[in-house]
């Protein structure tokens, strides 16, 4: 009898051993980091995102591709966070604060040409709303490319050539310390320039030290990159170059020009 006790003893504990064994290896298998579980959670669609006050004056720009289409160089799911969360948010603050003020009734544009720099949530949220609605027009997917025609023409005549341009634009948003934007604008004298703006900043604010039309912009805040690169921005930057659709960037420059 005691023999027998012994033995299923041993039983008793292989099988507890073992048991332990799957379940350490199952955790193994399931446990998952956080980021990670993030970068990899479905995403949605850009059409379903709406500002909160549908009779609001600013309404979101449509996103004309969906949060994947311009992967690997910018993923899905930073488009999505981007665009649903952090552009939203700046529409939805920015209907708040012009409501029931004189500047309710006035164009984006128009409130940029009188802006009060202390009225920072105007500030802030106009700025946020409206170079967001840039950005996602001068990508697209399938782009990439250099810039042909007319822009083509002005980038050579005004900054050198198109690798000069690069290579300015590159550094304006590589040296922007901290948040803030890269931009190419038309001047008010009809050429090129390149520079950059601080948080959500832009060139056709009072007091900047760029001023003109944009018609090209890169987000440099971390939110516009960190899931994919983490702290390598100017991997997030020689990147982008694949993005731009050079002819939406062409019609804004050449609608710049005519004004």
């Amino acid at each position: 009898m005691k023999r027998v006790k012994i033995f299923v003893s041993a039983l008793i504990a292989v099988a507890a051993l073992q048991s332990c064994k799957e379940k350490n290896n199952l955790e193994e298998v399931v446990a998952v980091p956080e980021a990670q579980k993030e970068a990899s959670a479905p995403v949605g669609n850009p059409d379903d995102i709406k500002a909160d006050d549908a009779s609001g004056k600013f309404q979101l720009v449509k996103l004309p591709y969906k949060y994947d289409a311009l992967a690997p160089n910018i993923d899905a799911r930073t488009m999505e966070i981007h665009y649903s969360k952090h552009y939203k948010k700046y529409t939805d603050e920015l209907n708040k604060a012009v409501k029931g003020t004189p500047l309710e009734g006035k164009t984006i544009e128009e409130i940029f040409a009188g802006l009060d720099l202390e009225n920072k949530p105007v500030r802030n949220n106009a700025g946020g709303y409206y170079n967001h609605g840039l950005f996602w027009e001068i990508m697209g997917p399938n782009a990439g490319g250099e810039p042909k025609g007319a822009l083509a023409e002005a980038i050579k005549a005004d900054l050198g050539s198109i690798e000069a341009f690069k290579t300015q634009f590159t550094e304006a948003a590589t040296k922007q310390f901290g948040s803030g934007w890269a931009w190419l604008v038309v001047t008010k004298d009809g050429k090129l320039a390149v520079g950059s703006t601080a948080n959500q900043d832009n060139p056709l604010m009072p007091g900047q030290a760029i001023n003109g039309k944009p018609i090209l912009a890169l987000d440099v805040w971390e939110h516009a990159y960190y899931l994919e690169y983490q702290n390598k921005r100017p991997d997030y930057i020689t990147n982008f170059y694949n993005v731009i659709n050079w002819d939406a960037v062409s019609k804004k420059y050449e609608a710049a020009i005519k004004k």
